[in-house]
């Protein structure tokens, strides 16, 4: 093993859990290098990502972020993304089911993971799990909007995938879990009919 632990100490338990360690770790030229490095652990999370083919649409959620508010005190704070959530203790298709239904109100059926990926492995310990899935407009049986209870206060909108990406390139979209969504959608849903970029999409 090229891992030995020395030391781990809890700095916070509150929210989630972060945590300082310090270990040995070998090098490829063979040596031993004493490092620390914190952790936050919250937890396995899933993404997903609603498209219609026939009205070359996809459904995003906007909401309020304060790490983005927090960065530079420059940023609204507010984020376009695609519907996601923490695992706790349900299975990765499980959550986004009804984590999907919970922020946009649609009932959806077709579920399907498309990849897996670790989102920011400097530090956080999250993997994350990519899914898609069709919609129809008479899938939505409520209105959405998140749980009050855990703050949550999420606006559903629908926007031309065109219009989508043309917001990635632009900046205006710059969760980075929803540009791997949509950059999987260009290439593998809607394939080849991504047209010219769109000025306004379907809000």
């Amino acid at each position: 093993m090229d891992i030995r632990i020395r030391e781990v100490k809890t700095l916070s338990d509150d929210w989630y859990l972060l945590k300082k360690t310090t270990f040995d770790y070998r090098r490829r030229d063979g040596t031993w290098q004493t490092v620390s490095r914190e952790t936050y652990d919250r937890g396995h999370g899933a993404v997903i990502l609603l498209y219609n083919l026939a009205r070359r649409s996809v459904i995003l959620v906007r909401q309020f972020r304060f790490p983005a508010w927090r960065y530079g005190g420059t940023h609204s704070g507010m984020l376009l993304e695609a519907p996601a959530g923490l695992l706790d203790a349900a299975t990765p298709e499980q959550r986004i089911r009804a984590e999907v239904e919970e922020e946009t109100g649609y009932r959806v059926h077709d579920v399907r993971q498309v990849f897996e990926a670790f989102m920011s492995p400097g530090s956080v310990t999250e993997r994350l799990h990519f899914f898609v899935a069709g919609y129809e407009p008479d899938q939505r049986i409520g209105h959405g909007g998140g749980v009050a209870g855990e703050g949550e206060d999420i606006e559903v909108v629908e926007l031309d995938i065109d219009a989508a990406l043309a917001m990635v390139a632009g900046g205006a979209i710059e969760d980075g879990k929803t540009i791997m969504l949509l950059q999987h959608a260009a290439l593998h849903v809607f394939r080849g009919a991504i047209t010219a970029p769109s000025k306004h999409g379907m809000l």
